[in-house]
């Protein structure tokens, strides 16, 4: 009778796991980036909370004009909701952004 409890009890325990994955998976990661700065946002990058690498520039040929804005979709494949943003502008200036949960905000804005 243990044995099928303690399986019961792991099993209950995994489902509940692979439903918090498959949830945190399903989040919408789209968020606006608004440049508020005056100066043009040439290059962003963004990590996982955490990483060291920040990765290419996700702009690629992209610029965000001065009081411009554009939706950057933050889904890497990891799941993750929690990200590390840096935006580095025309005249050499750089701006980071720490631990922005992309799950739950629609925008991030750079002033």
């Amino acid at each position: 009778m243990m044995k099928f409890a303690r399986r019961a009890v792991l099993g209950a325990i995994v489902a509940v796991v692979a439903a918090g994955t498959a949830v945190a998976q399903d989040y919408d990661r789209n968020v606006r980036v608004h440049n508020d700065t005056g100066v043009t946002l040439t290059h962003l990058y963004s990590t996982n909370s955490g990483q060291s690498d920040w990765g290419g520039d996700i702009l690629g040929s992209d610029v965000i004009g001065a009081g411009d804005s554009i939706i950057v979709d933050f889904d890497d494949g990891s799941g993750a909701c929690l990200f590390d943003v840096r935006a580095r502008f025309a005249d050499g200036d750089v701006l980071e952004r720490y631990r922005i949960n992309v799950c739950q905000v629609s925008d991030l804005t750079f002033e």
